[in-house]
């Protein structure tokens, strides 16, 4: 956990308020075992990534496509900037205790943007990359018409960014996008590749079946990583099959927007039909605990000890 005490013995002031430069991040290559399970949900914004924290998840997965949607109001497109992107790594990082897993596209572009890529999200505070072998501009994973540079093209990426980490800690995470448009027996002659050039956990995009899925763990030496998208082309399967498949590391990346998009639906839509959200049946989040989430209590005990 995050160490805010100051040198008095004291609690310092709250993320929000200041960066907290105490903080250490947790390595995750010790939590990756054969027979045991990451489960890293997608967070998107410091409601999210607070709400993921406080609940103990060990990782937090940066998800490019809520990110996007919730900042920028546009799709997972390849429209974001490495600066937009970035910075939000770093303020999510900054702000929670977990270790963040961050979504970086294709690494904003040729060699030399993975390189600075690689050395913005490991000082943003970082755990994790993850960067992918689709054609820039990208698209959501779980979308048609993705298209993939050329395997070793992809394979240079994945070793610039291993030979650009300053921490052998900071894992590389290599995804293909390979299966839609070319076959399973494609995107894992590329993941295998991805492996020999280093990476240290491998990504095969959208499976579309349970049996697609043992043949990816059973076939790469490398802990592999499964992509779970409600809705989308992979089988969402409970945590015991993922690892009695072999799968040492689950992502949720979209759980979390689908179920707020839900609710904050419904709570408009009562509005709108009715003036007020008096006597409406919502279910709502208490005050008084997003004061706490957000930190209120500590502007208050600030305020009290400077109080005049």
């Amino acid at each position: 956990m995050i160490d805010r005490r100051d040198g008095r013995g004291g609690e310092c002031r709250h993320p929000a308020m200041e960066k907290d430069v105490t903080r250490q991040t947790v390595p995750l290559r010790p939590l990756l075992a054969p027979g045991r399970l990451l489960v890293a949900p997608g967070v998107f914004d410091m409601i999210s990534a607070r709400l993921a924290d406080r609940l103990g998840f060990a990782a937090l997965y940066m998800t490019g496509y809520g990110t996007v949607a919730s900042s920028l109001g546009l799709p997972d497109a390849g429209l974001a900037s490495y600066t937009e992107m970035v910075g939000r790594v770093a303020t999510i990082a900054g702000g929670t205790s977990a270790s963040l897993i961050a979504d970086a596209d294709t690494g904003f572009g040729g060699l030399l943007n993975v390189e600075r890529t690689v050395r913005g999200y490991e000082a943003a505070g970082a755990a994790a990359i993850q960067i992918e072998d689709q054609v820039f501009p990208k698209k959501c994973g779980h979308t048609p018409g993705r298209q993939v540079i050329p395997a070793e093209d992809m394979a240079k990426k994945i070793r610039v960014a291993c030979e650009t980490r300053d921490s052998a800690d900071f894992l590389v995470i290599a995804r293909t996008d390979a299966r839609t448009a070319h076959g399973i027996d494609e995107a894992l002659r590329r993941a295998e590749a991805y492996a020999r050039a280093g990476a240290d956990i491998l990504f095969v995009e959208s499976p579309e079946s349970e049996a697609e899925m043992r043949r990816i763990c059973a076939s790469l030496e490398r802990p592999c990583l499964a992509n779970m998208v409600e809705g989308g082309r992979t089988p969402v399967l409970p945590s015991a099959t993922l690892i009695e498949i072999g799968y040492q590391v689950a992502i949720f990346p979209a759980t979390a927007f689908l179920a707020a998009a839900q609710a904050m639906q419904r709570a408009y839509a009562a509005l709108h039909a009715h003036g007020s959200s008096a006597g409406q049946d919502l279910d709502l989040f208490a005050f008084a605990e997003m004061n706490r989430l957000m930190g209120f209590e500590q502007v208050w005990a600030f305020e009290r000890r400077h109080a005049e």
